[in-house]
């Protein structure tokens, strides 16, 4: 059985499209275990804000690998929206759960603290005393509830003995960890002409974007585990450990995975590889997205595009701006 989430089809569906506007039929959501359907019904006025948080995890996987050999591609018409690639416990199955994971509870949080949902709102209980020129104001995001809903809803599939679901709820807790470490202090002033004789704060999600770089970085520097088989009163159980003891062991803010990563030059649909060719490179980069890297090896063409851009703007007082059409040239270079 695949190990992925099915449930990223919330996402992705064109029946999911218009989620925020239509009543949700729980039943009608393809792939849902039966924990995940009960939570679906006991919380159905937040599932649009799930299914939210796990398209703003793909797209932002996407601006992530935008560059490189893997670029978290979906699949069109599929439970499984990326193909095999996630059957196995790479690096980038580690990524892809911890950043779904973490768009969930962002999603919801953030939903919540906008007063979309009745069952949730503001976070009154971690405050703390003011500081010095500010006090407490504004509606602190309750990031515990929306941890929790990701944690309910996509750690539910997570439940057997075996090493990839240990794997699996290690990343998910990780994504949603980031958000918490990441948590800051967001104020406003107030005061006659807008100066700050008085700042009310209010504890706040970064974007988005923050939370992929982070989670990006924690992918580089992921640690590499090894699967173990003891056995317990309920049978057999595979957990993991550490491959390398010299290596600082993983704490829940880590990425972890235990098999090797294909290296996606190539199309291969066992791994879900769909290969480099024609992939736009970096001529002048040494990096990943450079040709040389990104295209195996191979070499690139160039070709030349012609592209209509705006240029020679002139603001005009008050209050317009007026530009005339320029043609410019481009050298294009994709992978052979």
């Amino acid at each position: 059985m695949s190990s992925y989430p099915i449930w990223w089809s919330l996402a992705i569906g064109h029946q999911y499209s218009s989620l925020g506007t239509q009543p949700i039929l729980c039943g009608s959501i393809p792939g849902l275990v039966p924990k995940q359907l009960r939570f679906c019904r006991n919380y159905v006025e937040i599932m649009p804000s799930v299914a939210e948080g796990v398209k703003i995890g793909i797209q932002e996987c996407q601006h992530q690998f935008r560059g490189r050999r893997w670029n978290c591609t979906t699949v069109n018409d599929s439970l499984a929206i990326f193909g095999p690639v996630l059957d196995k416990a790479t690096r980038e199955s580690a990524f892809v759960h911890a950043i779904a994971s973490a768009g969930v509870a962002f999603a919801v949080t953030r939903s919540c603290a906008e007063g979309s949902a009745t069952i949730c709102g503001c976070d009154t209980r971690h405050k703390g005393p003011p500081g010095e020129g500010w006090k407490w104001g504004g509606c602190s995001e309750d990031v515990e509830f929306g941890s929790m809903v990701s944690r309910e809803f996509a750690d539910a599939r997570e439940n057997r003995p075996d090493a990839r679901s240990a794997m699996n709820r290690h990343n998910n807790e990780a994504g949603r960890t980031s958000i918490i470490e990441l948590m800051h202090l967001k104020c406003k002033c107030h005061g006659l002409s807008g100066s700050c004789e008085v700042k009310t704060c209010w504890w706040s999600q970064p974007d988005f974007r923050v939370i992929g770089d982070y989670l990006k970085d924690k992918y580089d520097s992921a640690s590499e585990m090894v699967v173990e088989k003891h056995r317990e009163s309920r049978g057999w159980v595979e957990t993991l450990r550490p491959k390398y003891n010299f290596f600082k062991a993983p704490t829940e803010k880590d990425l972890v995975y235990y098999e090797n990563s294909p290296n996606f030059c190539e199309p291969n649909p066992e791994t879900g590889s769909f290969g480099t060719r024609d992939r736009i490179c970096n001529v002048t980069s040494h990096g990943i997205d450079g040709c040389d890297l990104l295209c195996c090896g191979r070499g690139h063409n160039t070709r030349t595009e012609k592209r209509k851009e705006k240029c020679h703007c002139i603001f005009h007082w008050c209050c317009y701006v007026r530009c005339q059409e320029c043609i410019r040239v481009y050298d294009v270079h994709t992978c052979k």
